[in-house]
């Protein structure tokens, strides 16, 4: 194997290729350039993994034959056997990466995001158990002694790992619906969380000093389990948040491998993913109001005694109306502002709410799509749909920019979207979404909410208070059908 330090030119193509992952987050950072940094993420990519290739897989010597003289003997080759097998894994999970890609539906984008952070973790945790179990042939060893910073990159990268793994899974089957999205408070969670974090840091420590193996695989199973408690409290509200920490821990845990594996591009690109997965975590923690130590520490300071949460109230009074009404009210408007959610992204009406909206444009309607930086199940997801269906980048308003509109427009249209705008975050502090900044579509002369019935509430189970004004309309239906019928009577 040839280190790096022995070949200037991979030291070169790996900074080349750290240079195209700070491109391509560059790019990710706006809808209008997201292509372009993609792009360069995949070129980095390349780069990384053929310069991987050519500089560690094993080189063997020719046979010497019998008799000569074999000092010296030819140039060692690379084993071809190894780099076989090598490029058939490599061609096995860019298969399984391109069949995914094509058939995941846009609603299940965040529970795949999310599983995808999973394999990261056990990648993570299979490296470390392999590194340990055979030092030497990752040169991080003397006469079987693992050197003392590559326990301390293997300790915490074990540990990172497994948390990824565990507490992707549990967001997955979150997201996925398998589990229900309310928060599972577990008698004295604190104490435990805290009892095994300090037991994981205390065993880590005593690792530096002692590499027995009870003690590299007791790490590991302390650390799945931390990961499953710290997930489990969560609440469907702080999902987003959630898969934006796990994208965090896992680039972590890539960097702390990367360090093992003495590959500078990994540790390059897991420090990369790791601090913009926090300085993003940290960002949706203020617009959620939430304490982002609350948040990764597992719910911790929540408060167990639920909130406004339950069936919807259908016994009250409210208003129903038609797509005629809507088409009617919506073409009259000055400015109709757009509000979309989940119930856009589960009816795939993305392509019909952009067709709507330029025919109201034809009409002389000015229109906004107000976006809340929680808005679906993942950071970005209405902007990715909204994206898919070619609206233009300059209507697009984040809440902050566009919040202060709401009392002068004609008409708010809400299209699935239930937490987002919910007033209960600003005047239920018993509402498990209290203090939450959501958008003030109530303020709006008519709001247009589009709901498949008034017997569900939104993921974070609180009924929306919006739903039973004077100046609310419910459509009730499919989104997509619904929006369809908007557009023909527009017509």
């Amino acid at each position: 194997m040839e280190s790096i330090a022995q070949n200037p030119w991979a030291a070169l193509a790996y900074l080349v290729a750290g240079v195209c992952f700070i491109l391509a987050l560059r790019g990710l950072s706006s809808p209008a350039t997201s292509q372009r940094g993609n792009r360069a993420g995949m070129i980095g990519m390349t780069i990384a993994v053929v310069t991987t290739l050519a500089t560690h897989v094993p080189r063997i010597a020719p046979h010497c034959p019998t008799g000569a003289i074999c000092e010296n003997y030819g140039t060692p080759v690379l084993d071809t056997l190894t780099l076989v097998e090598l490029l058939a894994a490599i061609g096995i999970g860019a298969a399984i990466g391109i069949v995914t890609a094509r058939r995941i539906a846009m609603t299940a984008m965040p529970q795949l995001v999310a599983a995808f952070h999973s394999l990261v973790g056990l990648a993570a945790v299979l490296v470390a158990g392999a590194a340990f179990l055979n030092p030497g042939a990752f040169g991080i060893a003397s006469d079987g002694v693992i050197f003392l910073q590559s326990r301390i990159e293997m300790g915490l990268g074990v540990a990172i790992g497994a948390i990824t793994f565990s507490g992707s899974v549990i967001a997955f089957l979150k997201l996925n619906g398998n589990m229900g999205g309310k928060p599972i408070l577990l008698p004295g969670r604190h104490v435990i969380n805290l009892g095994m974090l300090a037991a994981i840091l205390g065993l880590i420590a005593y690792f530096t000093q002692d590499q027995s193996p009870w003690i590299f695989w007791t790490v590991t199973a302390l650390s799945f389990a931390i990961g499953f408690l710290l997930i489990i409290p969560i609440g469907g509200a702080d999902m987003p948040v959630v898969v934006s920490m796990l994208n965090s821990y896992s680039g972590w845990a890539a960097a702390a491998m990367g360090f093992t594996l003495h590959n500078s591009a990994m540790i390059i690109t897991g420090a990369l993913v790791g601090s913009s997965g926090a300085i993003l975590s940290y960002i949706m923690c203020r617009a959620m109001n939430r304490s982002f130590l609350s948040v990764i520490a597992g719910g911790f300071g929540g408060d167990a005694g639920g909130g406004a949460s339950g069936a919807a109230a259908v016994d009250r009074p409210w208003k129903r109306g038609s797509a005629e009404d809507a088409a009617f009210l919506m073409s009259q408007a000055e400015q109709v502002i757009i509000v979309p959610g989940y119930g856009m992204a589960v009816a795939q009406a993305q392509h019909v709410l952009r067709e709507m909206a330029d025919k109201l444009k034809a009409h002389g309607v000015r229109v906004k799509y107000a976006i809340h930086p929680v808005a679906g199940r993942m950071p970005g997801h209405m902007n990715v749909l909204l994206a898919e269906a070619n609206v233009p980048y300059d209507e697009v308003f984040e809440l902050e920019d566009i919040n202060s509109e709401f009392a002068q427009t004609d008409v708010a249209f809400v299209i699935g979207a239930n937490d987002v705008t919910n007033p209960a975050a600003k005047t239920d502090k018993s509402s498990p979404i209290y203090g939450m900044p959501i958008l003030d579509v109530e303020k709006a002369k008519t709001v247009l909410f589009i709901k498949r019935s008034m017997g569900g509430v939104g993921y974070a189970g609180v009924d929306n208070e919006v739903f039973y004004r004077d100046n609310t309309m419910m459509l009730l239906a499919d989104a997509k059908k619904m929006v369809e019928e908007i557009v023909k009577s527009l017509d």
